[in-house]
C-alpha cells in the first residue's frame, strides 16, 4: 500500500473520516504527523497560567472586560491545543482537528479587544486632548471589527467541516482567510494609531510627566503584545493562503514556534503577546481610583 493509498471504505478527513494509524498510513492524514505530547501539553499549561494569573489580576483590580476577554481568549487556546493532543493520538481526527483550527484562530480576537478597550483607558488617564480620536471611538470601532473577523473565521471553519472534498474544504478556508485578512487590517490601523498617541505623548511635556515609569512600563509591554498578535495573524493568512493541504500548514516546528512559546519572542509569537499582556494589563498600569475614573470619563 503506498502512502496517500487507503483501505477500501475508509475515509482519512472530513466529518465521516474513519481511518485510524492501525489501519491507514499516518501520510494519509491532514497533518502527515503526529502533534508533540510534551509540546502541546507545556503550552496547555502556559495558557493556563496566564489565565490563572489574569483572573488573579482582574478580581483584584476590578477591571472585568479585561479578565473576561483574557480569560475567554486563553481558554480558547487551551480548548485548541487539547484538539492538538487528540490529534496525536489519532491524526485522523476531525473533532481533533476542529478543536485546533477554530479555538487557535479565533482565541486572538479576544485578546485584541482587551487590548483596545485598554488604550482608550490609557487615553483618558493621561491626556485625551493630544489623542486624534475620541478615547471611546477606540472600543465603538474596533471591537465590532473584532465581532466581524470572529464570525468570518468562525463560519469559515465551520464550512469547512462540512466539505466532502478539497474544493469544497477550500471554501470555508477562503471565508477564514478573509475574516484574518480584515484582522490584520484593523490591527495594523489600531497599531498605528496606538504609535501616533505614543508619540504624542512623548512630545508633550505635560502628558509626558504623567506617564510614570510605572505607566510607561505597562504601555510598552500593551503595544508589544499588539505588534506579537499583528505578526501572529500574519502568519496565520500566510498559512491559510495555501489551504489546509499546504506544506506550510503540515510545519509543526513553525506552528510551534510561532503560536507557543515564550522563550524568544521571535519565534515564540502568541504565548509571548499572552505574558506580555500579563504586564499590560490595566492592574498594573491603573489604580483603583484611576481605573474607576477611567470608567466613569469614558
Amino acid at each position: 500500500m503506498s502512502a496517500t493509498q487507503l483501505p477500501n471504505g475508509y475515509k482519512s478527513f472530513g466529518p465521516k473520516a474513519n481511518c485510524a494509524l492501525e489501519v491507514c498510513p499516518l501520510e494519509a492524514s491532514l497533518l502527515r504527523y503526529q502533534p508533540s505530547i510534551p509540546v502541546n501539553g507545556t503550552f496547555i499549561g502556559l495558557f493556563a497560567l496566564a489565565m490563572i494569573i489574569h483572573t488573579v489580576q482582574g478580581l483584584r483590580s476590578r477591571n472585568w472586560g479585561f479578565m473576561a476577554s483574557m480569560i475567554g481568549g486563553c481558554l480558547l487556546e487551551i480548548i485548541g491545543y487539547v484538539g492538538r493532543l487528540i490529534l496525536h493520538d489519532n491524526p485522523f481526527s476531525f473533532g481533533g482537528f476542529l478543536l485546533q483550527i477554530i479555538c487557535i484562530a479565533v482565541a486572538p480576537v479576544f485578546f485584541c479587544a482587551a487590548i483596545y478597550v485598554t488604550l482608550s483607558k490609557v487615553i483618558i488617564n493621561v491626556d485625551r486632548s493630544i489623542s486624534r480620536f475620541h478615547p471611546s471611538l477606540f472600543y465603538y470601532i474596533f471591537i465590532p471589527c473584532d465581532v466581524v473577523s470572529l464570525v468570518l473565521q468562525a463560519t469559515g471553519g465551520a464550512l469547512s467541516t462540512v466539505g466532502n472534498n478539497k474544493a469544497q474544504v477550500q471554501k470555508g478556508v477562503n471565508v477564514s482567510l478573509a475574516g484574518l485578512i480584515f484582522q490584520v487590517v484593523c490591527l495594523v490601523a489600531f497599531c498605528a494609531l496606538f504609535a501616533d498617541y505614543l508619540i504624542t505623548c512623548a512630545r508633550k511635556t505635560e502628558a509626558r510627566q504623567r506617564m510614570t515609569k510605572r505607566m510607561q512600563t505597562f504601555v510598552a509591554f500593551l503595544f508589544l503584545s499588539s505588534l506579537l498578535i499583528l505578526v501572529r495573524c500574519s502568519y496565520r493568512i500566510e498559512e491559510l493562503k495555501e489551504g489546509y493541504f499546504s506544506e506550510m500548514f503540515r510545519n509543526e516546528p513553525l506552528f510551534i514556534g510561532l503560536e507557543s512559546s515564550y522563550v524568544a519572542a521571535r519565534e515564540r509569537v502568541m504565548v509571548v503577546a499572552v505574558f506580555c499582556l500579563v504586564i499590560g494589563n490595566p492592574a498594573i498600569g491603573f489604580s483603583r481610583r484611576g481605573n474607576a475614573q477611567s470608567v466613569e470619563e469614558g
